[in-house]
């Protein structure tokens, strides 16, 4: 008898670990989608909410120097209940990996999310640089800014992220303070071959990734375009 009954234990034990291991993987399967959906409720939200509040956004506080497609995080504890009837699931305040953020806010402001999951990776470097104590600059690729050496912090290759607009990998670089940024050449460079918009050389052209994408390209650095209309870092 007392043999059934350890089985029986270990039955509801085994059961209970894999559902506890399974029902993550659901829910953070479910959470890395981002649904247009959600992010036309939010923007409803928003618009609401500026509409009732004498044109007052519902953002949190940055530091003005955070860069610009990651320094108006949407506050979602001003929508909730009253403007969303919930927050959406792949939002990282409820378990997701995007963050919601406002874009062009003096003049439209527009809602759009970026992966946090490149953040991670921007952290793990960052705790293996301090621990060496400077950066692991490798060749030059525009003033101020470099390729990283790996080696030199203990990594045997390189590291990249996933592109939100063309799912190819994404390296890192490196400037001379040690801050850490997606390049983003080879998607703006895809856009620059089929866009029909002029652009000039000396303008900012990220917005051709965000112009028609539900994402920003965080953690990036400013580009314009040279001689050959091909994308490089625009430096000072």
């Amino acid at each position: 008898m007392k043999r059934f009954v350890l089985t029986g234990m270990l039955l509801v034990l085994t059961m209970t670990i894999l559902s506890g291991c399974l029902y993550p993987e659901q829910e953070l399967s479910q959470n890395q989608i981002p649904y247009d959906t959600q992010v036309k409720a939010v923007q409803q939200a928003v618009e609401q909410y500026k509409d009732d509040n004498n044109g007052l956004l519902p953002i949190k506080t940055r530091d003005k120097d955070t860069p610009i497609y990651q320094k108006y995080p949407i506050d979602f504890r001003k929508l909730e209940h009253q403007y969303l009837s919930e927050i959406p699931g792949n939002a990282f305040e409820n378990g997701g990996i995007f963050q919601y953020v406002l874009l062009d806010v003096e003049e439209n402001p527009t809602v759009k999310i970026f992966d946090l999951r490149m953040a991670e990776k921007i952290r793990e470097i960052k705790i293996r640089i301090n621990a060496q104590g400077y950066p692991p600059f490798k060749e030059q690729v525009a003033q101020n800014v470099y390729k990283l050496n790996y080696e030199e912090i203990g990594l045997d290759k390189e590291v990249y992220v996933d592109s939100p607009y063309s799912n190819k990998k994404l390296p890192l670089v490196i400037n001379g303070s040690g801050e850490i940024f997606v390049d983003y050449s080879m998607d703006l460079y895809e856009k620059l071959q089929s866009t029909d918009k002029k652009i000039e050389k000396g303008n900012d052209i990220r917005t051709l990734l965000t112009d028609d994408s539900l994402f920003v390209p965080a953690y990036s650095l400013p580009y314009t375009i040279d001689e050959k209309n091909e994308p490089v870092f625009m430096t000072k």
